[in-house]
């Protein structure tokens, strides 16, 4: 048995990076299944749902169940479905975002003059004319959010702007903050992973990432054990400069078995 009832695993850079398996990622799992310890996986990814990632990990033998998986898209569609039921929201971002937005529920509105909300998010044609229109939108005290604060994306060939480079300049022309970023490492997305995870004691759970400022600092901010792994975006000389101290630095998710 393990020290550890639950996991919150984060996806790119910890299990995949782009299109590829990480080396190791499937021991991992395999780890916390024999040590009985469930988990969940929690991705700041905002133009997916449960459902990629049971597809883009099935043929390496991972079985993932899609409501056991949370996005920073699924995260926030859920908040907007209960915090702003009908509000009209201007979202900036991708099709597939919008997409899970109207699946759950969310009001949209393309007119920026007409936006009780305003999300700002990953969008990969992001543009001037977006911009000046998002200016619009957030022109009064309407409410602000962001999915994610990830100003890059890891890929195959290195990374990508992320939805955190399109909010600072969101922030930038409007002169505010957005209220709340629901993605990692939020306090709503700390809930949501828990609740998956039937409520587990915060001292018997393990959270484990490649980004220190997004999934170790969910996790030290929850109470929790938080390992980060180095296939993704954090280097040692990154964690010598860091505020943020993960219990555990690891080669990658292989090596989970070490601390269980």
């Amino acid at each position: 048995m393990s020290d550890y009832e639950a996991a919150i695993l984060d996806v790119d850079g910890t299990i995949i990076r782009g299109d590829e398996l990480l080396p190791g990622a499937t021991d991992g799992i395999r780890a916390l299944e024999d040590a009985g310890c469930s988990w969940v996986l929690c991705s700041n990814n905002p133009t997916r749902g449960g459902d990629h990632y049971r597809e883009k990990l099935a043929p390496f033998g991972v079985d993932v169940d899609p409501e056991r998986v949370l996005t920073s898209a699924t995260i926030t569609a859920a908040y907007l479905a209960d915090i702003h039921p009908d509000d009209a929201v201007y979202l900036v971002g991708g099709r597939r975002l919008e997409e899970l937005l109207e699946e759950a529920g969310v009001a949209l509105t393309a007119d920026p003059d007409a936006a009780d909300v305003v999300v700002g998010s990953f969008d990969d044609e992001f543009s001037y004319d977006a911009l000046r229109e998002a200016l619009r939108a957030l022109e009064g005290d309407v409410p602000f959010y962001g999915t994610d604060p990830d100003t890059t994306i890891p890929v195959d060939d290195g990374a990508i702007p992320g939805s955190g480079a399109i909010l600072a300049a969101m922030e930038a022309v409007a002169g505010r903050e957005p209220d709340a970023i629901l993605g990692k490492p939020s306090a709503t997305a700390a809930e949501a992973a828990v609740e998956l995870l039937d409520d587990p004691d915060p001292e018997e759970t393990l959270v484990v990432g490649d980004r220190l400022d997004t999934d170790i600092e969910l996790g030290a901010r929850a109470g929790m054990t938080t390992a980060v792994v180095l296939t993704g975006v954090t280097d040692r000389a990154d964690l010598a400069e860091s505020a943020v101290d993960p219990d555990y630095v690891l080669e990658s998710l292989a090596e989970v078995e070490t601390i269980l």
